[in-house]
């Protein structure tokens, strides 16, 4: 019998503004970002920027064992349409892939990176350059079944798989697994639940994020870039925002999803925040959400088939 929901909860560090990204923002203290992500009932955690857990395998997992927490998985941005670069690419992606599985992950959640900064100017890439990112793509899937970890592809604004077009040439083209990122796909105007229906089968892992509709337009239109739209509140925390995540949670759990769900709310700090406040805050509310929808729809803990929460969502106002 697969776990509940409620078992397949982790956390990411950028949900406590924890990224890599040159100029992103003040870096909390690992050890307060992952014991807080313990007081709020998470049981996992995604391994975060290049280092930031730990230099070596046997760091990271010291760190975790400490706060009794697991390892499932890491965001590895790589960039895959220029051949004059792809060789040090597929030895960071190796380097990291290796880290994940030495931690216990089983998912390495592919970034398609761009080669321009930040993440405010789309991608938009030529024939050769998607035949080059494809033939990259399995090298890329070889190197992490090498390493004993399954790729996840994770569409992403401002990378070269950003719009709906976008991700059905992956589909068409590949047979990559995929990292659903709900604030992302919403961001991209695109139907995620259709993306499950109809792939749900490559679906090996999740990020829940929610987001703010007023500012997803501002960015989908220019009007604002990216980052500082993440620093302004974009993202929101689960059930406050304008993304359907009852219905793509629901959807996932018919189909027999048993990876895990990330809370990954993109933050962009200034500071540390104060003792039980900051992105603790929205991190609990999140949790509290699902903890909410698992009981609605039967899925908290007993891996039986889902019901309905047409009942849950109204009683909520519609703000699911």
């Amino acid at each position: 019998m697969r776990s509940g929901l409620l078992d397949r909860v982790a956390g990411a560090p950028i949900t406590w503004g924890v990224d890599g990204s040159p100029g992103w923002g003040h870096l909390m203290d690992p050890d307060r970002v992952l014991s807080e992500m313990v007081e709020i009932g998470l049981r996992a955690t995604e391994l975060g920027p290049d280092g930031y857990l730990g230099v070596d395998p046997a760091e990271v997992l010291a760190r975790l064992g400490r706060h009794g927490l697991e390892l499932v998985g890491g965001f590895v941005p790589v960039i895959r349409y220029r051949d004059e670069i792809i060789a040090d690419q597929l030895a960071y992606f190796e380097r990291a892939a290796n880290t994940l599985r030495a931690g216990g992950a089983e998912v390495a959640v592919l970034g398609p990176d761009s080669d321009l900064p930040g993440y405010d100017q789309q991608v938009v890439l030529g024939d050769e350059e998607w035949d080059r990112f494809f033939t990259h793509l399995l090298q890329l899937e070889a190197v992490a079944t090498g390493c004993g970890v399954t790729a996840a592809l994770h569409p992403h604004w401002g990378m070269p798989v950003q719009t709906g077009p976008d991700l059905e040439l992956v589909l068409e083209r590949s047979g990559v697994g995929l990292c659903i990122d709900t604030g992302h796909l919403a961001l991209a105007d695109i139907d995620i639940a259709d993306v499950i229906r109809r792939a749900g089968e490559r679906v090996q892992h999740v990020h829940l994020k929610d987001l703010d509709v007023d500012f997803a337009e501002r960015v989908r239109s220019g009007r604002i870039g990216f980052r500082q739209a993440v620093i302004d509140g974009l993202f929101r925390p689960l059930g406050s925002g304008g993304v359907d995540i009852a219905t793509v949670v629901v959807e996932l759990e018919r189909q027999g999803f048993t990876g895990w769900y990330v809370l990954e709310q993109d933050r962009s700090l200034a500071e540390d925040p104060a003792p039980g406040s900051g992105p603790i805050e929205d991190a609990r509310q999140s949790m509290d959400f699902l903890r909410e929808l698992a009981t609605a729809a039967g899925v908290a803990r007993e891996g039986a088939a889902p019901r309905g929460v047409a009942e849950w969502k109204e009683g909520r106002g519609g703000r699911v």
